[in-house]
C-alpha cells in the first residue's frame, strides 16, 4: 500500500473542499478566511491549515494552535509541525489570526497616552477571540478544545495577558521575546497578585528572551543585565522578572519555561522560540517505548500494555479519548511484522488501526492485506469490502473482484 499518496491526494481533496480562497506563505498553502467581528465593528482575517491527515469524510478532530501575527508567522509554524509532529507533538489544526491592522490597538493591554497610535484594547480583542473566533473556529473546522495561544513581541504581552486574566481559553501559552515592559511594567505587577493568588492547575507557559539584551553597550549580558538600571534594558529585564516570579509561585499548579537565546535577534526569535516551546510544552506527548516496538522479541502483551498506557496518558492531558498513535505507525510496524514472519503481532497492530480509526478504508484495507498474505481469502473479501464501503474507490472495487476469484 502506498500510504504516503494517499495522505497527500486526501490533504489535496481537503484543501480544495472548503469554498474560502487558499494563500500561500512560504512553503505553507492555507485556507484565507474572514469573519464579520460584532464586538470590534470589523471584518478579521484568519488563515487555517489543516492537519495533513484530514479528511472530510472522518470524524477526526484536533487540537488548536492559534498564533497571532498570523500573516507573518502562520509559516513559520507549520514548518515546525511539519517537522516535529507525530513524535513530538501532535497533528493540529493551525490557525493564523491576522494583525496586520491595528495591531498596537489589539495587542497592548493598557492605555498609554503619550503613545503616537491607538492602543490598550487588548481585552476587547480578547472578547473577539473568546466570543467569535473560537466558537467560529469549532464549528467551521475539526477542532477539540484543547488550544495553544501563540504570541511574539506584543503579540506576547497578549499571549501573558491572557493567561493571567483569561486563563481557562488556553491551555498552553507561548510567548515570544513579550513586551512585557509595556506601560511601566504594569502587567509585571498586576501578575505578582494573581500568580500567588490563582489556580493555573493543567495550563503550561513558554517564555523566551532574544539576545538583544541593551542596543548600547555589548558589556551588558545575561549574567549582568539586571544589575543594569538604564531603560535600555527595562525589556529583558521585565522578561527575566516574570520568569522569576512564576517559579516563585510554582505552587500555583502553572508549568513554566523560560530560555534565552543569545544568538537570536527580536526579528529571528520566533522560529527556535516555537521548536522549543512546543517541544517543551508537549513534552508528555512524546513516543516511549520506541525500540520496544522496533524489537522483534518484544512480547504481543508488553506491546498491547504500552499501547493502554499512552491512550490513558493522552487522555489525562487532552481531556478526551484519541488514538495513542498514527494510524500510519500501526500500518508501518504490521506490515513490518509480516517481513518479521509475526504473523500474530501484525495482526495486533492492524486490528489497532481499525480498532482506533473505525472510518478509515486504508486502515480495513491494510488488515485485507494481512489476510492476503495468509491466503485467508474470506476474511480478506470481508475487511476490502468495509474499505470499499468507505472509500467507494474502484481500487478498493477491483480488490474485491479479485478475491472473489480465490475463493
Amino acid at each position: 500500500m502506498n500510504f504516503k499518496i494517499k495522505l497527500v491526494a486526501t490533504l489535496l481533496i481537503t484543501l480544495s473542499s472548503f469554498s474560502n480562497a487558499q494563500i500561500r506563505q512560504g512553503n505553507t498553502i492555507a485556507i484565507a478566511d474572514s469573519l464579520y467581528s460584532n464586538v470590534l465593528n470589523e471584518s478579521r482575517n484568519i488563515f487555517v491549515k489543516l492537519p495533513r491527515d484530514y479528511s472530510e469524510n472522518s470524524n477526526n478532530k484536533y487540537p488548536v494552535v492559534y498564533i497571532l501575527d498570523g500573516e507573518l508567522l502562520l509559516s513559520t509554524l507549520d514548518l515546525v509541525h511539519s517537522y516535529y509532529n507525530g513524535g513530538f507533538f501532535p497533528e493540529m489544526v493551525l490557525v493564523g489570526i491576522s494583525n496586520a491592522n491595528n495591531r498596537t490597538r489589539n495587542l497592548t493591554t493598557s492605555v498609554v497616552e503619550s503613545f503616537n497610535q491607538e492602543n490598550g484594547k487588548a481585552n476587547n480583542f480578547i472578547k473577539f477571540i473568546e466570543t467569535e473566533l473560537i466558537p467560529y473556529v469549532d464549528k467551521k473546522y475539526p477542532a477539540t478544545n484543547y488550544r495553544t495561544l501563540i504570541g511574539h513581541s506584543y503579540g506576547g504581552l497578549f499571549t501573558i495577558n491572557t493567561l493571567i486574566n483569561h486563563t481557562e481559553l488556553f491551555d498552553n501559552y507561548l510567548a515570544i521575546d513579550p513586551s512585557l515592559d509595556w506601560d511601566n511594567q504594569k502587567l509585571l505587577k498586576q501578575a505578582k497578585n494573581v500568580l500567588a493568588t490563582k489556580n493555573f492547575d493543567g495550563k503550561t507557559v513558554f517564555i523566551s528572551l532574544s539576545g538583544q539584551l541593551h542596543m548600547a553597550n555589548p558589556e551588558v549580558t545575561i549574567e549582568n543585565v539586571m544589575e543594569d538600571t538604564s531603560n535600555f534594558t527595562i525589556f529583558p529585564r521585565t522578561n527575566i522578572a516574570f520568569s522569576k516570579l512564576t517559579k516563585k509561585n510554582a505552587n500555583s499548579g502553572l508549568t513554566s519555561n523560560w530560555k534565552y537565546y543569545p544568538n537570536d535577534l527580536h526579528g529571528t526569535v520566533p522560529l527556535p522560540s516555537i521548536i522549543d516551546g512546543l517541544i517543551t510544552m508537549f513534552k508528555w506527548y512524546q513516543w516511549e517505548n520506541t525500540s520496544d516496538f522496533n524489537n522483534p522479541e518484544t512480547s504481543i502483551d508488553k506491546i498491547r500494555e504500552f499501547v493502554k498506557y499512552r491512550e490513558t496518558k493522552l487522555k489525562s492531558h487532552f481531556g478526551y479519548l484519541v488514538p495513542p498513535y498514527g494510524e500510519d505507525l500501526f500500518n508501518m510496524l504490521g506490515y513490518m511484522n509480516i517481513d518479521f514472519d509475526q504473523l500474530d503481532k501484525s495482526l495486533m497492530y492492524f486490528k489497532f488501526a481499525t480498532y482506533y480509526y473505525p472510518n478509515s478504508a486504508n486502515a480495513y484495507d491494510s488488515l485485507a492485506d494481512y489476510y492476503a498474505a495468509k491466503k485467508e481469502y474470506a476474511n480478506a473479501l470481508k475487511y476490502v469490502t468495509k474499505a470499499y464501503d468507505l472509500s467507494g474507490k474502484d481500487y478498493h472495487k477491483k480488490r474485491i473482484e479479485e478475491y472473489k476469484s480465490k475463493l
